[in-house]
């Protein structure tokens, strides 16, 4: 196999800086709201689903636009850039409505940046090694992802569970991030732009398999709410406050492992048996952890939980590279991203309804149960295609 372009290993690294930063807050996030703000659990997922969903809406117009203007890495930098500079704000915050800003800060430039990115890294791969280049982007991702919550770990056991000290720490490798991002990626020339991606043509023009990627997308989200509460179910199990990030180390240890390989079987065919086994991943996962009193079955669960991710997330990214067309293709991820961040806005506050109303087991059954769904649906159109 060809070596993957010296971009995609960039962005990668530009991933795994920014992804060290916002775990590293993200994982005593929902902590510092409850413990140290007296936040409820709804007000986590309405929290924790606006934020994302802002993500999504924002990748949208982003998208198009980098469509529209035939360039992809300003948006990029522009999108990186405020979510470095939301990072001052978390520690700064006094209030659950302050949070939510800093974290709407952070979301908006993980919009901007994320369909031009995605769309940049199939500008600069052939078709044949997309589901390997975006399997070791979000490999690489996940390395930061694993590297944040350790650190939190580290730096609340050093500074004696001082949650504001820690979160300022977090600003230093998100810094790093955008420069990375500004000296080593390069975009290819001589892209054609788009006369006008935002519109019912161009939109509808993208075909009955794209809309299919983005409703199996969809459907995949619903079942999979915020991270947030797993975070919260190891804290509801006793597990110390200095210790509660660790759950996202497991979590993304399993996804960093899993997440390449995955792309590559996914450049060699298997593409229906990872979405299958991905399935089954996450509702044996919902299952055990909501079943489980111990923190072994916990992290059973969280282990699939990963298992689950690294099997979908960059499989899905490849789909929709390969469905649209080149030229509306940061119109394409914006749309799917989009669609995505509404399920998920749905998702996590329905999970912590769930949560408050009948306790967190109900939350994991219920996502279980979307799974089921989604599962019996995959299985059906794989059925009437043969």
């Amino acid at each position: 196999m060809k070596p993957l372009p010296r971009t995609v290993w960039a962005l990668g690294a530009t991933s795994l800086f920014m992804d060290l930063s916002s775990e590293l807050v993200h994982s005593l996030l929902p902590v510092f709201m409850t413990a140290v703000l007296g936040a409820s659990m709804l007000a986590v997922g309405i929290v924790e689903g606006i934020a994302e969903a802002t993500a999504s809406i924002m990748k949208l117009f982003s998208g198009a636009l980098s469509d529209r203007l035939g360039r992809r890495k300003p948006l990029v930098v522009l999108g990186y850039g405020l979510s470095a500079l939301s990072k001052p704000l978390f520690p700064l915050a006094g209030t659950v409505a302050l949070v939510l800003g800093a974290r709407f800060i952070d979301r908006v430039g993980k919009g901007i940046r994320g369909a031009p990115r995605d769309a940049l890294i199939a500008d600069v791969t052939p078709a044949g090694q997309r589901g390997a280049a975006y399997g070791l982007r979000q490999a690489l991702d996940t390395v930061g992802a694993v590297l944040g919550p350790l650190a939190a770990i580290g730096l609340m056991l050093l500074l004696a569970s001082d949650v504001r000290a820690v979160l300022w720490l977090a600003v230093i490798p998100a810094v790093l991030s955008v420069v990375v991002l500004i000296v080593f990626v390069r975009e290819p020339d001589g892209k054609t732009p788009a006369s006008s991606p935002v519109s019912f043509q161009s939109i509808s023009s993208l075909g009955a398999r794209y809309w299919a990627i983005v409703a199996l997308g969809a459907v995949l989200t619903l079942a999979r709410f915020s991270e947030a509460f797993l975070i919260l179910r190891a804290q509801d199990l006793g597990m110390a406050l200095a210790l509660v990030p660790v759950t996202l180390v497991v979590m993304n240890i399993a996804y960093t492992a899993i997440a390449y390989p995955a792309g590559v079987l996914a450049d060699r065919g298997h593409r229906q048996a990872l979405l299958l086994w991905g399935l089954l991943a996450l509702i044996a996962s919902d299952l055990v952890i909501a079943a489980s009193g111990r923190f072994a079955g916990l992290f059973l669960g969280i282990v699939l939980w990963g298992a689950h991710m690294g099997l979908t997330q960059g499989l899905l990214s490849a789909l929709v590279a390969d469905a649209a067309p080149s030229q509306l293709r940061g119109t394409a991820f914006g749309v799917f991203h989009l669609v995505s961040g509404i399920a998920l806005l749905a998702a996590s506050i329905l999970a912590g309804w769930l949560w408050s109303a009948f306790g967190a087991a109900a939350t994991f059954y219920a996502g279980a149960a979307f799974t089921a769904v989604a599962l019996a649906g995959l299985i059906t159109v794989m059925n009437r295609r043969r």
